[in-house]
């Protein structure tokens, strides 16, 4: 096998093609690039920079990841990340159903972090604008443990947006659409060089929303505008900087359903999930954000480069809700007794990633080498105030009636809404992280070598008078080998580690620990030679520590761990016609939440200290909200001579049953909890549409059935819809 002969710069001109789906330029010898061929529609991506920060190809990665290009997620019709993510191996998109605070998952049945453009995206929990998935260029999905290169890291991977770029160019388009829920939508994309040598680049992006959900009540309103400008400074050194100002009007789209009524039989019925549980005109969940990146790359020689991404980012979000705690019914079977929430967050954050990349030969070993040093500073500032009927009572004698019907809801009874004035104002917090690490990939014939270490520490202090610093540290790293056999099957295995710190404080007060694990790997990938396909299979068994568990509104415990073990496979197949993108992931996991025997835990239950039921109830249980089985497949049909232009898909997303994260218990013959078992189901997914000139117009349909689903209910009380059918037409003009 030739040795990678390819420098430094082409291969990262090489790299950045390949991610924006174009042709390969002429001046690229095929001899020098063989791994990485490009689809010419830009379906499928064969290169991804989250699996080790260099643009690795995938097949010579010995960790699972996925990509989704521009072009895969307009495929899909997808509006936002959570939808984007719908058909990728081993992701749970939307556990919690259709959520308009943000896009949630779980992969590997974790929640993952979110990153934009390989910085830290999120710290802490809604106190940020939703990401909206016109202005990316692609979706990266690095499954597994990741903190030896991010720092910030679950066990079950994360999610690195990438932003669209300035190119070279001149063009642009603009969309108009329209949808049901009273959707209505207008975006730009405007790309252009403003001298006359093509060394300054500038793009700008922008969209405007309009639109209701399937919640009565809820609005989901949009703005954003992302300008941005490229300077090559020279053949070595260019610079970028990346922009993004938007406002998210909105308000509560997730309600609490209670199991009756939604997973069980109810004497009323079933819910209508349609049904506010708020007040209309008070509920509200907006966002502002303002945000800046800063990129350059410069290579020092053929061989090494530096690259630096730095952003700052500030963002506030104003909540107010309500909700039934707990979410039961009251004696009457139809109505619900509601509790007041309202929170005012806002972050402001600096992330920088300051990476020095090189080519070494020493012998027959080539290595590529990445270091790098990055640095995180957030502050955050969450007041919340949470009130109950009962609390309002004993507070300002007050009787307020909460009480609402499900079935037939009448709205403004309350006498009385809580104002910002009542909010009580409560110390924010600072959390800084300084991350050193290094990777390097030795390739050496037809094998691959991957080592990488990192060294962590995070400080946290409260804003609070007199307040202690605290201090956590970590050391992670991740040891990989793989083997390219000359038919393009790749064998791997890989072992890494992760390292989560926490932001924000527990409700009950202090602060959380951070969230480790470790993860054992095994897999396959296989690009058939002469082809464009990109099949992969893993086999995974991770250990997860300190998962955050929600006991109430007031209460969350981290205690025990999570064993969770799984097989993967997916397929990105692309014919001259066809395109086909297929997964499956069966997953399998169990939590251990004490060191006490079940019988303990049910005697100090019955004892009275209540406090250790919820132990008793997840001990050995399986995680809440993760599907044993997901299949789903997505086929594009794009005829190239009988109807040139034309374009149709369809697709499925089948999800096993999921449990409420808690175990059956008996206790001297009584039933003290019953675990819940949500129904599996298959929704199915349609697009068609026709190109001509320069117009491109596509109708997309989620859940075409209009099935009404439950994806998942938690042991708490609670249960949550998926989303209804949704149809959005749109029509572009590219100019």
């Amino acid at each position: 096998m030739k040795k990678l002969k390819l420098k430094y710069p082409k291969l990262l001109a090489a790299s950045l093609i390949a991610l924006s789906g174009n042709t390969l330029a002429d001046d690229i010898k095929q001899d020098d690039i063989e791994k990485i061929t490009v689809s010419p529609t830009g379906l499928i991506s064969y290169v991804s920079a989250s699996a080790s920060k260099s643009d690795t190809p995938i097949i010579e990665s010995p960790v699972s990841v996925s990509v989704l290009t521009s072009e895969r997620i307009q495929a899909l019709g997808a509006e936002n990340l959570q939808e984007a993510i719908g058909y990728v191996a081993g992701v749970f998109n939307g556990p919690y159903g259709v959520d308009t605070r943000g896009d949630w998952a779980n992969i590997r049945g974790v929640a993952p972090v979110q990153y934009l453009d390989g910085l830290q995206l999120m710290f802490g929990y809604y106190n940020n604008a939703r990401p909206n998935t016109y202005n990316m260029e692609r979706i990266e999905i690095l499954k597994g443990p990741s903190s030896m290169l991010y720092g910030q890291g679950s066990t079950g991977g994360i999610i690195n947006m990438v932003t669209k770029r300035p190119h070279a160019q001149t063009e642009g388009e603009i969309i108009a659409q329209v949808g049901n829920f009273g959707r209505k939508q207008i975006a730009g994309d405007f790309n252009t060089t403003l001298t006359d040598n093509g060394s300054v680049e500038a793009r700008f992006v922008g969209l405007y929303r309009e639109s209701g959900t399937q919640t009565d009540f809820v609005d989901n309103d949009a703005t954003f505008f992302a300008p941005s400008l490229a300077w090559h400074i020279n053949d070595s050194t260019s610079i970028t900087v990346l922009a993004n100002t938007q406002k998210n009007k909105s308000g509560s789209s997730t309600q609490f359903f209670p199991h009756e009524g939604t997973l069980l039989p109810a004497e009323h019925g079933q819910i209508d999930s349609r049904r506010f549980v708020s007040e209309p005109g008070w509920d509200k969940y907006d966002t502002e954000q303002n945000a800046v990146t800063l990129i350059l790359d410069h290579a020092l020689n053929e061989d090494f480069s530096i690259s630096w991404s730095s952003r700052y980012l500030e963002s506030e979000a104003i909540y107010r809700t309500m909700y039934a705690w707990p979410p039961k019914f009251q004696d009457d079977k139809r109505s619900i007794e509601r509790n007041f929430s309202l929170q005012d967050a806002s972050s402001d954050t600096i992330t920088s990633d300051l990476q020095l990349h090189g080519l070494i030969y020493t012998g027959d070993l080539e290595h590529n080498l990445v270091v790098g040093l990055d640095y995180q500073s957030a502050d955050t500032d969450t007041d919340r105030l949470y009130l109950t009927p009962a609390s309002i009572k004993a507070a300002i004698g007050l009787d307020v009636n909460t009480s609402l019907d499900l079935y037939n809801p009448e709205y403004g009874k309350t006498g009385f809404l809580p104002t910002t004035a009542l909010i009580p104002d409560t110390p924010g917090k600072n959390d800084r992280q300084l991350g050193f690490y290094i990777q390097d990939t030795i390739k050496y014939d037809n094998w691959v070598f991957n080592a990488a270490l990192r060294r962590d520490k995070v400080k946290s202090q409260s804003d609070a008078v007199n307040s202690v610093k605290t201090t956590q540290s970590a050391t992670t790293g991740r040891l990989g080998i793989l083997y390219s056999f000359e038919n393009g099957i790749a064998p791997y295995a890989s072992y890494s580690e992760s390292f989560l710190p926490i932001y924000g404080s527990r409700p009950q007060g202090g602060d959380f620990k951070p969230q480790e694990g470790e993860q054992v790997e095994v897999g396959v990938k296989f690009q058939p030679k002469g082809t464009e396909h990109l099949i992969t299979a893993s086999y995974f068994d991770i250990t997860d520590k300190n998962k955050k568990r929600v006991v109430s509104p007031e209460v969350t415990v981290q205690d025990g761990s999570v064993d969770i073990e799984g097989f993967e496979v997916e397929a990105q197949l692309e014919f001259d016609q066809f395109d086909v993108y297929s997964a499956y992931a069966y997953t399998k996991s169990e939590q251990e939440t004490s060191d006490k025997t079940l019988a303990e835990l049910v005697q100090l239950y019955a004892s009275g200290q209540t406090s250790y039921l919820s132990q008793a109830l997840t001990d050995t249980a399986p995680l809440s909200a993760t599907p044993k089985h997901m299949l789903n497949t997505w086929i594009t049909y794009r005829p190239e001579q009988s109807f040139e232009g034309f374009k149709v898909g369809a697709g499925f997303r089948y999800v096993g049953e999921t449990y409420d994260g808690s175990r059956d218990i008996t206790f001297m013959g009584q039933a003290i909890n019953t675990r819940k078992v949500t129904d599996s189901y298959t929704l199915f997914d349609f697009m068609i549409g026709y190109e001509f000139d320069n117009i491109d117009i596509n109708l997309n349909v989620k859940n075409l059935s209009d099935k009404t689903v439950v994806t998942s209910c938690l042991y708490r009380g609670d249960c949550f819809y998926g989303q209804r059918r949704t149809v959005t037409a749109n029509i572009k003009y590219k100019f």
